[in-house]
């Protein structure tokens, strides 16, 4: 470091560099003596032209939700109430019920909803690949139909082996519910005489 007398020391320069930042802030006379100290004697400066704005990014679309009614969602609970006892088995505590009891409870439900499912929906498959192969995704493949698990990194195509198929509905008939029904009610109460 010098400290030669034509040059202030580091410890001077550290408040005039403060005090000339702070005047040059707030000070406009005295900004304009520093921007004439710190500009060479150059040649002046060309003006800039502007530059051209930018193209106006088009909006995205706004997206549009659908609003579901819950009565198709409750129909199907009254359904699957009615085939299955799926509600009484939910909401049945098992913490006292021994494995076995539970097993042939399960077995009930499960036909139940099977019955259900093929009454009033038509299920395929999304992937006609059997499970455990390896399958190819081209890039444009729909997300909504396959869901990349794993490590998933970079673009399509994508190669990885098939997990599960996935399910599509293909038809649904639930049946028509007239203006009185409540499909709020899943199973009516019942009272025996």
């Amino acid at each position: 470091m010098s400290t030669s007398s034509s040059h202030p020391s580091l410890w001077r320069r550290v408040p005039l560099a403060f005090g000339a930042f702070f005047n040059t802030l707030s000070d406009a006379a005295y900004a304009a003596r520093v921007e004439k100290l710190s500009l060479p004697e150059a040649a002046p400066v060309a003006p800039v032209a502007p530059a051209p704005a930018p193209a106006p990014v088009p909006a995205a679309a706004p997206v549009i939700l659908k609003e579901a009614t819950p009565d198709a969602a409750l129909q199907l609970l009254a359904l699957l109430q009615r085939e299955a006892r799926l509600i009484d088995f939910t909401q049945e505590n098992l913490g006292s019920h021994a494995d076995a009891d539970i097993g042939a409870a399960a077995r009930v439900v499960h036909e139940g909803c099977a019955k259900v499912m093929r009454e009033y929906f038509t299920i395929d498959a999304v992937r006609q690949e059997a499970e455990g192969s390896r399958i190819v995704l081209q890039e444009g493949f729909d997300s909504a139909q396959v869901r990349l698990t794993g490590n998933v990194v970079g673009s399509a195509p994508f190669t990885g082996t098939l997990s599960h198929r996935g399910w599509r509905a293909s038809s649904v008939r639930l049946p028509k519910l007239s203006e009185q029904h409540d499909a709020a009610i899943l199973a009516p109460a019942e009272v025996e005489l």
